[in-house]
């Protein structure tokens, strides 16, 4: 059977965190479905498809994939999700203790709703525990220097989403 792990987010924008947390799950499954939520709960700074779209370039450029890693868009709730595309794992990367309550809560929730899809918490690296998505935007958005947190394709579109010359 082949074991199909998801790897949901918003991803608004992706981050070379979140690059490192794919990677080593590609590593630990068959396939990885990068799955971009178009939730706008969130109010996110991108599209659906922009964020789509930056994803898949990313993970075009990704070295040592251990698997075949796909990037879908999804509304649905993630355990219908992982059902659906017959996910036998959900992998969340944790970054520090603050993370960490809301994907306990998270991880109970899911395991009530589908205890056959195993949670699989992945430690961020010590050089990206801090990264997130919305201090990249933050400091971005205020004239910060970025580029060593995301890729160059997703520095140049925040450049340009904010209006800011290189």
């Amino acid at each position: 059977m082949k074991r199909i792990g998801i790897y949901p987010g918003t991803f608004d924008p992706i981050t070379k965190g979140h690059l490192h947390i794919i990677q080593r799950a590609s590593h630990l499954v068959d396939h990885v479905i990068v799955a971009v939520a178009g939730n706008q709960k969130k109010n996110p700074l991108f599209t659906a498809d922009e964020r789509v779209d930056m994803v898949r370039q990313d993970i075009e450029n990704l070295y040592d994939k251990g698997c075949d890693i796909s990037v879908e868009l999804f509304e649905d709730l993630l355990i219908s999700y992982a059902h659906k595309k017959g996910a036998t794992c959900v992998f969340r990367g944790l970054r520090a203790v603050s993370d960490f309550e809301f994907e306990f809560q998270m991880t109970g929730m899911n395991a009530k709703l589908a205890p056959e899809i195993e949670t699989v918490f992945l430690m961020a690296s010590d050089k990206w525990q801090f990264v997130s998505s919305s201090f990249i935007k933050e400091i971005c958005s205020l004239g910060g220097n970025i580029a060593e947190f995301v890729t160059p394709q997703v520095h140049e579109k925040l450049l340009k989403k904010f209006e800011i010359s290189a």
